[in-house]
């Protein structure tokens, strides 16, 4: 007689697959729970308690750049303020988009305004930067980020551009003729001419950012970048004396007062509130320092290209898309090339430029 064909125990027996309507049965209940399938997924796992907004911005702010901070500490204050006791996961993405319109509505307008569109854009940044840490920190899912699901405000373009010569000698009288220290405001006005620098640039330099023999200077600037940047030695020695003559520290911010005290970006505010005093049609416009560097920049590109004026600028790679931004990996512009645009520029000769043809001929001649 055969053997019986021996039966599995009950626990080894595959279970069959669930159905829709299984499934279909499965959801709704969770549904009425208010419990979402994803919440499941890890569920047995020990949860981090989430923070609330007073206690993680802190942590964010610590752990960011310099300039990140100073961008975004304001939009990130006012956050506490209306949310500080909330917790990260709480704020939905109309709730940002409702903070970001209350915000833009109770902005300074200023003269350059340009509808609030950047309060708005800052706003998003800001908390883009704080859930993208919160993320990190496991403390919520990159799904639940309501951060991203917010758009930013389109850009509206720029009305700056460059500046005529006629209209920038007149700038450069305005600065040299009045006011109480033309000392100071006429070095700020050939400083951002020469090097196309941003405000925070010119306001981070320092005495031992100055290399006197080969006229470069130091400049850090948005996105944690620095840059070796040619000057006249000109521009040289006029920044080497104040440095002087005003007490600046090696390591201090070398643009002072006569106090001797560092000035700040108000003193750029009051400058062109003087010249647009004396000239209106600089009121008009809204005409700013970083005019200057458009003004720059639109000469250097017509005469030396863009690839030049590009690294004049301080552009990284990163800085700009498409088919230009990765074509500039392959024709980057020399440090003697910026220096030969700044020659052109100011019609001084820098010690980093190449000679020209004629010069370089006649030397060997002799």
């Amino acid at each position: 007689m055969s053997a019986a064909t021996p039966v599995p125990p009950e626990s080894s027996v595959p279970p069959a697959a669930a159905g829709r309507a299984e499934l279909d049965a499965a959801l709704v209940l969770l549904a009425r729970l208010g419990v979402r399938p994803e919440d499941l997924v890890g569920a047995g796992a020990e949860r981090v308690p989430v923070p609330t907004f007073a206690q993680y911005v802190p942590v964010v702010a610590a752990a960011v750049g310099v300039g990140t901070r100073r961008v975004y500490s304001s939009y990130w204050n006012r956050v506490v303020e209306q949310w500080g006791e909330r917790r990260l996961d709480e704020p939905s993405p109309s709730e940002i988009a409702q903070l970001s319109e209350a915000l833009r509505a109770r902005r300074v307008v200023r003269r350059n305004a340009r509808g609030g569109q950047s309060t708005s854009e800052h706003l998003i940044a800001a908390l883009r930067c704080l859930y993208r840490h919160a993320v990190a920190d496991g403390l919520i899912r990159e799904g639940d980020n309501p951060a991203r699901k917010v758009p930013k405000p389109r850009r509206v373009p720029s009305t700056r551009r460059a500046v005529g010569p006629e209209r920038l000698a007149e700038i450069n009288q305005v600065a040299a003729t009045t006011g109480n220290d033309p000392a100071l405001d006429t070095l700020l006005l050939r400083l951002h001419t020469e090097t196309a620098c941003r405000r925070g640039g010119a306001l981070g330099l320092r005495p031992c950012d100055l290399d006197a023999t080969q006229c470069l200077i130091l400049l850090r600037e948005k996105g944690e970048t620095s840059r070796w940047q040619p000057v006249s030695p000109t521009l040289m020695r006029h920044l080497l004396r104040h440095a002087d003559e005003r007490g600046a520290p090696p390591t201090g911010p070398l643009l002072r007062y006569r106090t001797g005290q560092p000035i700040t970006k108000r003193r750029y505010d009051h400058l062109w509130k003087r010249i647009g005093q004396h000239l209106p049609w600089v009121a008009a416009q809204g005409i700013s320092t970083h005019w200057l560097r458009h003004t720059t920049l639109t000469w250097v590109e017509r005469t030396y290209g863009y690839a030049v004026a590009h690294a004049y600028a301080g552009h990284t790679d990163q800085s700009s898309g498409g088919e230009a931004g990765t074509t500039i990996t392959y024709v980057r512009a020399s440090q003697e090339e910026i220096a030969a645009a700044l020659t052109g520029l100011v019609g001084e000769p820098h010690p980093l430029a190449p000679l020209p043809a004629s010069a370089a001929g006649a030397g060997a001649a002799d």
